[in-house]
């Protein structure tokens, strides 16, 4: 991006932007765990530790890592300052489950299902917040 944008400025953009309200009203639905825009600016600011269904890893100034409650997908949203603007990156990663019998790391069939939209769902969610930093993005 051609400007200067914060980490807090990012995971705000992130977690408020319409598309990841969607996935917070499903998450709302199925876990019942309820999550607003104000604890999404908290979570911005490293006041909180967790956020709808996602507990706090690790938070600097330019990176947040996120686990799952259930401890199966990371999350990772970080800014990279330049003399150009700012390099925002988001990453996720799900984590194999072990066979209790063999031992053997796996992934299960649910995920490997939908990891195909999992990963253009990524780009959306990252295209939204770009656009919502832009003011290209509707209301911030």
């Amino acid at each position: 991006m051609a400007a200067s944008i914060s980490q807090a400025q990012f995971i705000e953009a992130f977690y408020t932007g319409g598309v990841f309200k969607l996935e917070r009203a499903l998450i709302q639905l199925f876990l019942s765990r309820a999550s607003t825009d104000a604890q999404a600016r908290q979570l911005a600011r490293g006041e909180i530790g967790e956020f709808a269904a996602w507990r706090v890893e690790e938070q600097t100034t330019t990176q947040l890592l996120m686990c799952d409650l259930a401890g199966r997908t990371r999350s990772w949203l970080m800014v990279e300052p330049g003399v150009a603007g700012t390099r925002l990156f988001f990453g996720s990663a799900v984590v194999p489950s072990v066979d209790r019998t063999t031992g053997e790391r796996r992934m299960g069939f649910l995920f490997k299902a939908l990891l195909g939209f999992h990963k253009v769902y990524s780009r959306v969610l990252l295209s939204s917040a770009c656009s919502r930093l832009t003011g290209t993005g509707g209301a911030r």
